[in-house]
């Protein structure tokens, strides 16, 4: 079996450079096409970046994981992404589990796509929550169906205002470039969720 790696630290201040994302979603979501456009955009930043995707049972509806990787230095980690620092949750049964949260680090963020408050999610654990009802603004801007809503760009705004990683603008022009189909209503859904993300108390 693979042990986990830990993220390179400097010597001098034992300071964590690299930062690490994973998205847990169901296929259809777009869980890894949210983790390339993430990607792009820190690269349209100047950040080193690496984007992979992790599937199970290949087929609409299975899990599905996707892991982002950035730092201000070029990246020589390569492997799966066992310690995040932050975890986006998708798919909201997912958050049923706490097994989503394997590994991420003390005081880590999670965003959950869900319509409920952060409140709702304490039992994952001492973590900082966010919350955005990415399916319905999803459904909003005719974004999949509703059994199935397409959240990957309904996600991404919410992201960015939460973690502060990467900023709206740089999601909003890698979302022009990179998704060809309806890319108007993709960019209102980075928008909208940018807005309407619920931060914890005290934020």
């Amino acid at each position: 079996m693979q042990r986990p790696f830990s993220p390179v630290k400097t010597a001098k201040k034992n300071e964590i450079l690299v930062q690490e994302i994973r998205f847990h979603g169901r296929g259809g979501q777009g869980a890894v096409a949210a983790g390339n456009v993430l990607a792009a955009s820190l690269f349209s930043e100047g950040k080193h970046v690496q984007a992979f995707p992790h599937f199970g049972v290949e087929r609409r509806g299975a899990p599905v994981a996707a892991f982002v990787r950035f730092d201000d230095h070029p990246v020589e980690l390569r492997c799966h992404i066992y310690t995040p620092d932050y975890v986006i949750i998708l798919d909201p049964s997912l958050a049923e589990s706490p097994s989503v949260v394997e590994g991420l680090k003390k005081g880590g963020k999670v965003l959950v796509n869900s319509h409920r408050g952060p409140e709702n999610f304490s039992g994952l654990g001492d973590f900082v929550i966010a919350t955005v009802d990415a399916s319905s603004i999803a459904l909003e801007n005719k974004l999949g169906s509703i059994a199935s809503p397409i959240v990957n760009t309904a996600i991404l705004g919410a992201l960015a205002r939460f973690t502060g990683i990467v900023s709206l603008d740089s999601v909003i022009a890698s979302v022009a470039e990179f998704i060809p189909v309806k890319t108007g209503e993709n960019i209102t859904a980075v928008r909208q969720s940018y807005d309407r993300v619920v931060l914890p108390a005290g934020t």
